[in-house]
């Protein structure tokens, strides 16, 4: 009979142990292959999104600003105005009255003025305007109202005539016809 030692018998019982455990983890390897690689298969046969190509851009032209005879950008231009243009601006024509007092109505622009009503009494007609801040005016023809010297000319039932002088772009001044509204 032989006799081993504890030392060996140790060993060997772990290099068996060892043996044992390796031949179970390859079996149990060896039987899920088949789904993973079916899995696999059925991964790589899907249909991929087709990406767009990126677009072609066409290269930036540079250009070299040549102007230096020109007038500087940074400086105000000077005009030079016809005569007859001149004429019209100083021939004495119409011009608002700068030295008249302003009227209250006369600080707000005529689209944010509302007429609510009318007022009469012996042949006079009056027109109630409220001002954005819901104050309320009475005024009569001959009054100002908005920002571009508007002056009233008539009043009826349904609106209030004014009569504005506003510039004319080349130094002058027009009338231009407008008129308020009666709102409901």
């Amino acid at each position: 009979m032989m006799h081993h030692s504890p030392g060996k018998l140790n060993s060997l019982v772990r290099f068996a142990a060892a043996g044992l455990l390796a031949g179970s983890i390859a079996g149990c390897a060896g039987n899920n292959t088949e789904d993973l690689r079916s899995y696999v298969d059925s991964v790589k046969s899907r249909q991929t999104a087709r990406v767009e190509p990126l677009p072609e851009f066409s290269p930036f032209e540079t250009h070299l600003y040549q102007a230096m005879d020109a007038r500087d950008p940074f400086t105000p231009p000077s005009y030079s105005t016809p005569k007859s243009q001149v004429a019209h601006a100083s021939n004495g024509g119409i011009s608002p009255d700068f030295n008249r007092p302003r009227e209250p109505l006369e600080s707000e622009p005529l689209d944010g003025l509302r007429m609510v009503g009318t007022l009469g009494r012996d042949g006079m007609s009056w027109a109630l305007v409220r001002m954005s801040d819901s104050t309320i005016h009475r005024v009569k023809p001959g009054n100002y109202l908005g920002q571009n010297h508007g002056k009233i000319v008539s009043i009826t039932e349904s609106e209030v005539e004014v009569t504005e002088i506003v510039p004319d772009g080349l130094g002058g001044w027009i009338e231009r016809q407008a008129s308020l509204a009666l709102s409901e």
